[in-house]
């Protein structure tokens, strides 16, 4: 996946335990589609329940399917503002 490309959240329902090749393999993913050093994250394992950053075009995809849901918003989080200085500083 290009650093530039956009990208958003989606979830997937998959079982306890899976990992990002689960994700992508129930999808019909393409490594260059998805976000592997975000990984796969696990938002309710007991539910079942886990995110991946992907392109936008395969999150349109993969949101048709019955088990994924999304796009979701990724937006960056930065710092608000300059850095403030300590009280020991």
């Amino acid at each position: 996946m290009s650093a530039d490309e956009p990208t958003v959240l989606i979830t997937v329902r998959l079982p306890r335990g899976a990992r990002l090749r689960d994700a992508m393999d129930r999808l019909e993913l393409d490594r260059d589609e998805v976000d592997v050093e975000y990984g796969l994250v696990p938002v309710d394992p007991d539910d079942g329940l886990y995110a991946l950053r992907v392109t936008r075009a395969a999150a349109v995809r993969a949101g048709q399917r019955p088990d994924a849901e999304g796009p979701f918003a990724d937006p960056r989080i930065e710092p608000f503002g300059p850095p403030e200085p300590r009280e020991d500083d």
